[in-house]
């Protein structure tokens, strides 16, 4: 007989009696890796000779593959189940809206990949509408429930201020996106540098630090994030991303005093959630930590990178800097990091809704799985292994083209371990109602 699973210690303070529906989150936590995986299949059908360049039409359909794909659907599933919880606010239709806002979601990124790579006027047009929707959409509900928050917590103000960075990713987004509708519109780099920023640092970044006050102390059972750090970070960054924006169109050149900054502030967090980590309470091994910690250094390392290409532009190749810029961030920062979200999030929701859902059956809950047995930490621990070899063959296939093929089929392993192991936690979770109720 299994003994029975614990909840986190941290959740006394959390509103778990307003969680929704495990199909709100999970239909967006499910879909993510696949993105991964059609991403790699993706870059393994063009070959390194389409992807040489962030200007390519494959880059681009690969890069929003994993933004859109990857990074902002885990993280829509993510506030769909956070906001109820931590803010105590009920979420009126939250399976229709998130049935809703995943298909445009879904649709919208399907269409902008097929029209990067088939420059299709009519593909664009239909992931602008496709996309304005389920992003504006998104947008406009959680802007709703935030509110109507009585919550003033570190987390909340950060969620707010990551919707306003999300807000303008949209647009500028949405912007480029007509100028291959109507090419009178014009396309400036300058854009798609700010709409970059926006989304990986604003929104990405911004997000991630605000859950991150919550998840690392009660998941990985460290002491809480410094309070002049949790009161200040998103305040900062996104004054400084205001402050870069006016300075791209007023004064180029002096931009990089507000990039510094960023890359500042970003390090100081990455520091200090790697310091929380040696210092964290339970010494026993845990995936998820390691997650986190790799990226940390790999966002420590992509900030490092900015700061020398600033002070010695020549070092390295403007094409190569933006490769290993976007690697580091998007595949070694984001992605890692929402890789140890997802192996603590979905294994405490399939304990906690197979909990509820015995107990409106009146039965005892001593034989649910524990949360390590929901999903296997020797499955999760492979896939971290698959996940870094295939970001290190990715960082040297940038400049070696020999790596290109190990490097993606790694990466598609990688993704495809992710996809087993989450769908492995669905597959327990019926099969215990199965022979439970």
């Amino acid at each position: 007989m299994s003994r029975p699973a614990q909840p986190p210690p941290s959740t006394a303070l959390l509103s778990l009696e307003q969680t929704p529906p495990l199909a709100v989150p999970l239909r967006f936590f499910l879909t993510a890796p696949l993105f991964g995986v059609t991403a790699a299949l993706l870059a393994l059908w063009l070959g390194p000779t389409a992807m040489i360049s962030r200007w390519q039409s494959g880059v681009l359909a690969f890069t929003h593959l994993l933004t859109l794909g990857y990074l902002a659907m885990v993280m829509f599933g993510a506030l769909f189940q956070m906001l109820p919880v931590l803010v105590g606010v009920h979420l009126r239709s939250a399976l229709p809206l998130a049935r809703a806002i995943h298909a445009l979601l879904l649709a919208g990124t399907l269409l902008l990949v097929g029209a990067f790579l088939g420059s299709s006027t009519i593909a664009f047009a239909l992931a602008v509408g496709a996309l304005a929707l389920g992003v504006g959409g998104f947008i406009a509900v959680m802007a709703r429930a935030l509110w109507r928050a009585q919550s003033a917590h570190d987390t909340v103000i950060a969620i707010r201020l990551a919707l306003l960075a999300l807000g303008f990713t949209l647009v500028l987004g949405l912007w480029l996106i007509a100028h291959h509708v109507d090419p009178g519109l014009g396309l400036r780099s300058t854009l798609i540098n700010l709409h970059l920023s926006w989304g990986l640092l604003g929104w990405v970044a911004v997000l991630l630090a605000g859950v991150a006050y919550q998840v690392v102390p009660m998941f990985q059972i460290t002491q809480e994030y410094p309070p002049r750090l949790r009161r200040s970070l998103a305040w900062w960054v996104i004054a400084f991303l205001l402050i870069w924006t006016a300075l791209f169109f007023l004064s180029p050149r002096w931009t990089w005093p507000a990039g510094l900054a960023l890359a500042l502030a970003l390090t100081a967090f990455a520091l200090s959630t790697l310091r929380l980590q040696q210092k964290r309470l339970r010494r026993l091994p845990d995936v998820t930590v390691d997650f986190w910690s790799l990226g940390m250094l790999c966002l420590i390392a992509s900030a490092a990178l900015w700061l020398i290409h600033e002070a010695s532009p020549g070092a390295l190749p403007d094409h190569l800097f933006a490769l290993y810029w976007g690697a580091l961030t998007i595949l070694g920062g984001g992605v890692s990091v929402i890789s140890g979200m997802l192996y603590k999030i979905i294994p405490f929701l399939v304990w906690l809704h197979l909990n509820n859902r015995l107990q409106e059956a009146g039965q005892w809950q001593g034989n649910l799985p524990t949360m390590r047995q929901i999903i296997a930490d020797r499955r999760a621990r492979l896939h971290l292994r698959l996940h870094a070899i295939a970001l290190l063959l990715l960082l040297v296939a940038i400049a070696w083209k020999g790596m290109f093929y190990p490097a993606f089929i790694v990466l598609l392993a990688s993704f495809g371990m992710q996809a087993w192991n989450l769908l492995g936690a669905l597959r327990l979770y019926r099969k215990t109602l199965r022979h439970a109720v």
